[in-house]
């Protein structure tokens, strides 16, 4: 159990511990001997082990598991290694030699991380050492797979923000002027009856009844029916999302649905055709007749444009990011740098996601062409597809809270399947359902604040931290695949949300560049000229790459805290020099100095 004495902390100590100066393999140097712990968090076991740095080496020292994280703290080292892991990054844990293991350092755990990293420790072979540790860090690390609670269950953190309030999507709606005489509001799945994993509000057109829309299910993958994401503010042009047609191999026609496509054609009065951009590969919509699925056909749908965007499945996707890592980790592959990253297709990839966004984004936006997105289910490739062109239309997005509400809305709402393509709690490493298709979206913003410095509120602390707590479980924002099953768990009221945690801290999550801009598009340049490789999330564990801070940024940041601090002094001064002087004043004058300094900056 964990001693009184354990100091407490919050959950962001262990965000900044990956971004700390230098990076030891995710682990920090440091000169406090006291065990991190956040509240709810309780010491489970101790043991003395070697961890085998793969940069500096085998390190004696004793690793302390929690029911949520793993924590070593080296004993002869100086400085004082520290590596500090949440156990939901863990993906597998094997045991490494046997107990007839010659060799030193043979006879240990190996541990595989979801965060780009591998962890390898060795314990002495008598006594049965591993078991005891290996059975708790299974234990733990995969609550789902030992009917335990996620940690997200047990935390107690308290924050001034409550994240649970920062998406309602009534007022994400109306903010985009909805409903109007085009398109209403239904709560026809307010029970999830029509679609378990679509949210429970949906926005559809004025002139279908839920009827029509009874039926059009009924020819939809898992009942996902075409329904608006976004409306463009000026030419009210659409972005909606479905899932494919259950055509066949018999090419089944339905009605119902080429009716409701026709509708949704004509909400904003256009006479050209709608453009449904079909994320997969032809050849991949084709072979899905087999199984059921499809697309919509020109003899169907007659005043529809098919086009196909080329997106791999998510099979394709976790092959390449395990070629990433392979070059990356532990070692970065110098010698043929361009050839190795160009052979595991990654940023390929990235290309074609953002390709995508920008055709669906332009059509909407200079086309004023009403689309339909879907892929296989619509839960993947669309999510990518759909937030990211609205993120490129709807400056609000590009905000702190309105980057919140994107991954919300279309991410979290419309059903991504987190559980299985993360694996939270599962220790079944080898599931064929795991993908990184959110890392991937997270990736492509990255990739657009690069090329657009000053267009975003958010900094790329913002964007790790989001990816570091999409595995840990500490938060209840990423759990589960759909609503419906969120709300049975009551995760709203059991959990804290990761926007918690963000938003009661946003100065250390700002781009202190963000200029606010209205109704401004932002097509970024997809070509491979163009994109890079993530340095600063995906190479960052080791100590010999060297992180890739913007000195501008930098020394804007010290100016901003040097101000900080002469603020600070101003208000002792006034203090000393007239003590009668109330709060109020004091804090009115250095706000009114505050606002002065600001414009010097």
């Amino acid at each position: 159990m964990a001693s009184s004495s354990t100091p407490r902390c919050n959950s962001s100590s262990l965000e900044n511990s990956s971004i700390k100066k230098p990076m030891k393999d995710g682990t920090n140097w440091e000169h406090n001997e006291e065990i991190p712990r956040i509240p709810g968090e309780m010491r489970v076991t101790d043991k003395e082990v070697i961890y085998m740095c793969p940069f500096n080496g085998p390190i004696k020292g004793r690793v302390y598991i929690t029911n949520y994280r793993l924590y070593l703290r080296s004993v002869e080292s100086d400085p004082v290694v520290v590596l500090d892991v949440p156990l939901g990054v863990i993906s597998r844990i094997e045991k490494m030699g046997g107990a007839s293991s010659r060799g030193e350092n043979s006879y240990g755990l190996d541990i595989t991380c979801k965060d780009m990293r591998n962890l390898r420790f060795a314990l002495k072979q008598e006594g049965h050492s591993r078991r005891d540790i290996f059975e708790v860090l299974t234990k733990y690390a995969f609550p789902q797979s030992h009917n335990l609670q996620f940690f997200a269950f047990l935390n107690e953190e308290k924050f001034p923000e409550n994240g649970w309030l920062v998406y309602n999507p009534m007022v994400e709606y109306r903010r985009q002027g909805l409903p109007n005489e085009q398109w209403r509001i239904t709560f026809l799945n307010e029970h999830y009856a029509l679609c378990d994993t679509y949210p429970s509000l949906l926005v559809v057109p004025y002139n279908a009844t839920d009827e029509d829309l009874k039926k059009v299910s009924a020819f939809r993958s898992r009942c996902r029916i075409p329904v608006l994401s976004w409306i463009h503010p000026e030419n009210q042009a659409v972005i909606t999302r479905s899932s494919q047609p259950l055509v066949g191999m018999s090419g089944k026609r339905n009605k119902d649905d080429e009716r409701y496509l026709e509708i949704i054609r004509e909400t904003n009065g256009q006479i050209s055709k709608l453009t449904i951009y079909d994320a997969r590969p032809s050849v991949n919509a084709v072979a899905n007749k087999a199984t059921g699925g499809g697309y919509e056909s020109d003899d169907a749908y007659p005043n529809a444009e098919l086009l196909f965007l080329d997106i791999h499945n998510i099979h394709v996707m976790r092959e390449s990011l395990k070629k990433l890592k392979d070059i990356v980790y532990p070692h970065v592959e110098e010698s043929h740098w361009l050839s190795s990253l160009e052979s595991t297709h990654w940023l390929e990839h990235i290309k074609l996601v953002l390709t995508g966004a920008i055709q669906v984004a332009d059509k909407v936006s200079s086309g004023k062409s009403s689309v339909l997105v879907h892929c296989s289910d619509g839960w993947d490739r669309t999510a990518q597809l759909t937030s990211l062109a609205m993120l490129m239309l709807d400056s609000y997005y590009r905000t702190i809270v309105g980057f919140e509400v994107l991954v919300q809305k279309e991410w979290i709402s419309f059903g991504h399947k987190f559980a299985s393509r993360i694996g939270h709690g599962d220790k079944n490493h080898a599931d064929a359902d795991r993908s990184p298709i959110f890392l991937q979206f997270i990736d492509c913003v990255w990739q657009m604040s690069k090329q657009f410095p000053t267009a975003f509120e958010f900094n790329e602390q913002f964007l790790i931290t989001i990816l570091d707590h999409l595995y840990s479980c500490c938060f209840g924002t990423f759990l589960y695949s759909c609503d419906s099953i969120r709300e049975r768990e009551k995760l709203s009221e059991k959990t804290v949300s990761l926007w918690s945690l963000i938003n009661s801290a946003k100065s250390k999550y700002t781009n202190p560049f963000y200029t606010k801009e209205l109704n401004r598009a932002l097509y970024p340049v997809a070509s491979m000229r163009h994109l890079e490789l993530w340095v600063n999330y995906y190479i960052r564990w080791n100590p010999r790459i060297r992180q890739q801070q913007n000195p501008v940024e930098q020394r804007y940041m010290e100016l901003l805290a040097l101000r900080d601090d002469y603020m600070r002094r101003l208000e002792e001064l006034q203090i000393t020099n007239n003590p009668k002087l109330s709060n109020s004043s004091s804090s009115s004058s250095s706000s009114q100095m505050m606002s002065h300094v600001q414009t010097h900056f």
